[in-house]
């Protein structure tokens, strides 16, 4: 009988922007996902992309960076589809 994997896991119940959490819910059901694998996925994006190329850009740049990308983010959204 082949080792099952035992996934460890942690329970956490942060407060989030209501807006973000309507989008994050629609996007699991969109998907037929589960809001954890959803949540997961992100920060396992963040942590693995993200936080490493924070360190080789300039914080201001990566400031101006997020700014731009909230305030075209409708215009954003319409390109990738």
């Amino acid at each position: 009988m082949p080792a099952t994997k035992t996934v460890k896991t942690k329970k956490f119940t942060p407060e989030i922007d209501g807006k973000l959490y309507d989008e994050f819910v629609a996007v699991a059901e969109r998907n037929g996902q589960t809001k954890r694998h959803v949540l997961e996925e992100a920060l396992r994006f963040y942590l693995h992309n993200v936080v490493p190329s924070q360190h080789l850009v300039r914080r201001e740049v990566m400031d101006a960076f997020e700014q731009s990308v909230a305030r075209n983010r409708d215009l954003l959204q319409r390109l990738a589809k």
